[in-house]
């Protein structure tokens, strides 16, 4: 394509953003049909996280995502939520109509589409445990309890947040949800009787991090999905390794993203074209 002066522009916030395979995704989606747009990633840290969200409006930017650390803490510099986005309390998708910045979160509705057509699992009447209690998590969490989950609960090394998540999750849906400490003696037993284990944590995006959880807890009634979609994290391969069905987030990147997508331009979003993009 060629830039000139009516090219929009989109792109993704986030620190890092190095790594993200949302600007060939959604590059190959604008080209594909024929839009005359471009998607940038923009590395941007905490502190400069307002004045990023005012050059939105500054330059006329279409719309952008927001990924780690930033999904909780934009909601303040935003004109509107959408409900989801509100009951959340996360935003990953912002979207500019003539300077006015409205806030969604299309990571919920990704997850539910992958858990359902990759994991081939149903929340209903059943337990998850989530580790994690950032904006992925907050994603998850509403997720699975509007899907009708019985029991949820969540650790995370920052306790009190963890708590504060639970106790918020449990009031807008009404399902059980409670927190834990990450080296609680009864986490053996509670993932023993969960069905499904989530990582919503960054722990994995690098080789050397450690195992979000020993593989030692893992067991043949679990499901596992992990967040983490630019390796396969050793949680995934230990519970491949065990016969567990297992995922991780790449697809849940692609359908967050077609949704961004749609929400942007209006259009459907060309999914097999995303779908290669984020395979290769």
């Amino acid at each position: 394509m060629n830039l000139n002066g009516d090219t929009r522009v989109f792109g993704i916030i986030g620190y890092p953003v190095r790594h993200s395979l949302s600007p060939a995704m959604q590059n190959a989606a604008f080209k594909k049909l024929g839009s005359n747009a471009v998607y940038a990633p923009f590395e941007v840290k905490p502190e400069e996280l307002e004045g990023a969200v005012a050059g939105i409006r500054a330059l006329g930017l279409g719309g952008v995502n927001i990924t780690i650390p930033h999904k909780e803490r934009v909601l303040k510099f935003l004109d509107e939520l959408s409900p989801q986005a509100g009951l959340i309390g996360a935003v990953n998708t912002i979207v500019n109509r003539n300077g006015r910045l409205s806030g969604h979160n299309t990571d919920m509705p990704g997850f539910l589409k992958s858990l359902k057509e990759d994991l081939g699992f149903n929340p209903r009447g059943k337990t998850a445990f989530v580790v994690g209690s950032g904006g992925g998590a907050k994603a998850v969490g509403f997720g699975l309890a509007l899907a009708g989950a019985r029991r949820i609960i969540l650790t995370d090394c920052l306790d009190e947040r963890a708590l504060e998540l639970a106790c918020e999750i449990e009031l807008k849906t009404g399902c059980e949800c409670i927190a834990l400490q990450k080296n609680s003696k009864g986490i053996a037993e509670i993932i023993l009787n969960s069905q499904l284990l989530v990582n919503a944590t960054p722990c994995g995006m690098k080789a050397g991090d450690p195992p979000v959880i020993s593989a030692d807890l893992l067991h043949g009634g679990l499901s596992v999905f992990d967040l983490i979609y630019n390796r396969k994290t050793k949680l995934i391969s230990a519970a491949l390794g065990m016969g567990l069905k297992a995922v991780q987030g790449l697809n849940m990147l692609l359908y967050q993203g077609a949704i961004s997508f749609e929400l942007w331009t209006g259009k459907k979003a060309p999914i097999e074209v995303m779908r290669r993009e984020v395979k290769t």
